[in-house]
């Protein structure tokens, strides 16, 4: 299930292969031993395993892995029937599991409440109803989060200053731009002094998601919209949907950095690209070329969808970085499975070196796998805070170098 956060769309052989066995293992499981006649065993075994490739079906006819150009209620009907099976197979195994040790143990009194042929269909009956809900969730306008974050060095001028993250919108067919107008509602009514956008904006090509991204036009801040690539914007035209960004009015970072100026104080915003680039020939991240050329007496906020190169970016002065990509995991207990392919990292506030990292359950989800359940997605915003080092060192002038706050913070 983790490798559905985002997905690796080269991976996709395999996560056919792992759906097919799991498909196949409640086919045999729960399927078969149900008391109906041998057509309608296979019939139901067919869906079953329809469900598991329905990622590679739909794509073949109608649009992308990444983007399915399909109905909105057709996404949601399939996603509820793939995280069905995901959470049904869990089920199942977790039960035969304890059938196996059951049997070990010799528990005979155990046993043949483990055996009751209602147990499996009903565990799939609770995972049906717990994959509606997530889907419903998913499909959610996110609830702003708010959060203080004390920065080593932040000038006074910039104590109190709002910076609302939007991350991982993925407009798409599922979520349309009527739910991205109530998203820009939701962040304006926050009154932010600066709007960022950590990654997987869209899903889909500009002409396919004219109308849905459009509403990302509307953000107001006084210090603008700066933005960054996720993953998901190199699996359908970077090059244009780069330029449609920035006919928005958004400032778009790729490995380069810019200065929010407030009465004669700097704060440094860099944005990397993603890893993904590797794959279509473009830039890689690089946090060196982005803070090239900045003020070194500024405090650095870092854009970078993915937290998994947190400490490194840490260990290169950066005093706040902002993520998103793990979607919080999607699901309670699957979080733990996402935070090992992202360093560590999946969810919330971390201190790493120094460093602040925030990783946003992000306000979306890519429609292949659009369930929540014990994880709600988010519009998050960060206001910034002087240090109580940075407050002492200001009120004595002969310790407002960095070396100084360095001391203090000791």
């Amino acid at each position: 299930m983790a490798g559905f956060v985002p997905p690796r769309f080269q991976d996709v052989p395999v996560l056919s292969v792992i759906g097919c066995l799991l498909a196949l293992y409640l086919v045999w499981r729960v399927i078969w031993p149900l008391r109906l006649s041998r057509p309608v065993r296979i019939v139901l075994g067919l869906l079953v395993v329809a469900l598991a490739l329905h990622h590679r079906i739909v794509a073949q006819f109608a649009g992308t892995m990444a983007s399915p150009e399909i109905p909105k209620a057709v996404i949601a009907v399939l996603a509820t029937g793939f995280t069905t099976l995901l959470i049904s197979a869990v089920f199942v195994l977790v039960l035969d599991a304890l059938l196996l040790i059951a049997r070990l143990v010799r528990a005979r009194r155990v046993l043949p409440m483990l055996r009751a042929p209602w147990l499996r269909p009903a565990a799939g009956t609770l995972a049906l109803l717990l994959s509606a809900y997530g889907i419903w969730q998913g499909m959610a306008v996110p609830k702003p989060r708010q959060i203080e974050v004390a920065i080593d060095g932040l000038p006074a001028a910039f104590d109190g200053y709002r910076v609302l993250q939007l991350t991982d919108i993925h407009a798409s067919r599922l979520l349309t731009g009527a739910w991205v107008e109530k998203v820009v509602t939701e962040s304006n009514a926050l009154h932010p002094d600066l709007v960022v956008i950590t990654g997987d904006l869209i899903d889909g090509s500009v002409s396919a998601r004219a109308d849905d991204f459009a509403p990302l036009a509307r953000l107001r801040a006084p210090d603008g919209v700066i933005a960054i690539t996720g993953n998901h914007e190199y699996y359908a035209q970077y090059a244009d949907w780069m330029q449609a960004f920035r006919g928005q009015s958004m400032q778009v970072l790729e490995n380069t950095h810019t200065q929010v100026q407030r009465d004669g104080a700097t704060l440094t915003i860099a944005g990397v690209t993603d890893p993904v680039a590797a794959r279509y020939g473009l830039p890689m991240p690089d946090l060196t070329a982005a803070l090239a050329g900045a003020d070194p007496q500024a405090p650095v906020i870092l854009l970078d969808h993915r937290p998994v190169e947190a400490r490194a970016n840490a260990a290169k002065g950066v005093a706040l970085q902002l993520s998103g990509h793990t979607h919080g995991g999607h699901i309670v207990g699957m979080d733990q499975l996402v935070k090992r392919a992202n360093g560590g990292f999946v969810s919330g506030r971390y201190e790493v070196n120094g460093m602040t990292l925030y990783v946003s359950n992000g306000a979306g989800l890519w429609p292949g796998f659009a369930a929540r359940i014990g994880v709600p997605s988010e519009i998050t915003l960060i206001t910034l805070r002087q240090s109580a080092a940075s407050r002492t060192a200001a009120e004595r002038p002969g310790l407002a170098s960095p070396q100084g706050i360095a001391t203090l913070a000791r």
